[in-house]
């Protein structure tokens, strides 16, 4: 790697381990900053999965309180996220990188307007959550299907999340995003097996980027938080948007 690309690289993980901390949305600049310094799209994809991980379980540890009140739940639920995760990995793998490249517009444009329009989704839902096998049957079912989409592509993963645990979790906001955090590592980790069986993991770059997002999910909080989230949310959907546009201009 070049210095360039160390920086570049550096830079992206502050910003995703900051937003991730504060608002989501860092795999938008994991795995723009991935396919920036030229690895292919695929290995772009599973080396950002790679490099995610750390903030996440920094967040679960940040909301023990909070987890231990829904690891029952979490069991059921982190079932059916493994075994979505793992298919949606599997289906990664077995495309190539050309493939693979055409679907990144549409990707990035799915998961920007998701962003965009979560707290909008998140007012219509339930104050309080449903009870009964039924309701966590639907959650696991909903689970598994957001587990594959975070298997195969990360980005926009965590907001999704947020909407569809509201189903049944009620809009606890700690307690939601404390759920999803555990259930984000059960996913990423997962596909992770899968990406180290099928060699597309890019290590030195992961390495790079685990630190630097560490860094940003340590130190970045506060200075993230001197900022109205509306700001932060609208600089990431702005990144989103101009990635979505480019990658559509190159396809």
């Amino acid at each position: 790697m070049s210095l360039a690309d160390l920086l570049i690289l550096g830079l992206a993980g502050l910003l995703s381990g900051t937003l991730n901390a504060v608002a989501g949305g860092g795999t938008f600049f994991s795995f723009g900053a991935l396919l920036a310094v030229g690895l292919p799209p695929i290995t772009a994809n599973a080396t950002s999965a790679v490099a995610m991980v750390p903030g996440y379980v920094a967040s679960a540890i940040a909301y023990r309180r909070e987890v231990r009140g829904v690891w029952r739940k979490a069991i059921l639920l982190g079932i059916a996220s493994a075994i979505g995760s793992v298919i949606g990995a599997l289906i990664l793998i077995g495309l190539d990188n050309q493939t693979f490249a055409r679907f990144v517009p549409w990707l990035l444009l799915a998961a920007t307007l998701v962003f965009a329009l979560g707290p909008f989704v998140s007012r219509l839902l339930p104050d309080r959550p449903r009870e009964g096998a039924g309701s966590r049957a639907i959650g696991a079912v909903v689970q598994f299907t957001m587990a594959i989409y975070g298997g195969f592509f990360g980005a926009g993963m965590g907001i999704m999340m947020l909407a569809s645990l509201g189903l049944t979790e009620g809009q606890n906001f700690h307690r939601i995003n404390a759920l999803k955090h555990i259930l984000s590592i059960v996913i990423q980790t997962a596909s992770i097996v899968v990406f180290v069986q099928g060699d597309v993991i890019s290590w030195p770059e992961a390495l790079v980027l685990i630190v630097a997002v560490v860094a940003g999910g340590w130190f970045g909080v506060d200075v993230a938080r001197r900022f109205p989230i509306s700001a932060v949310r609208g600089f990431v959907i702005a990144t989103g948007a101009a990635l979505t546009v480019y990658y559509f201009l190159r396809a």
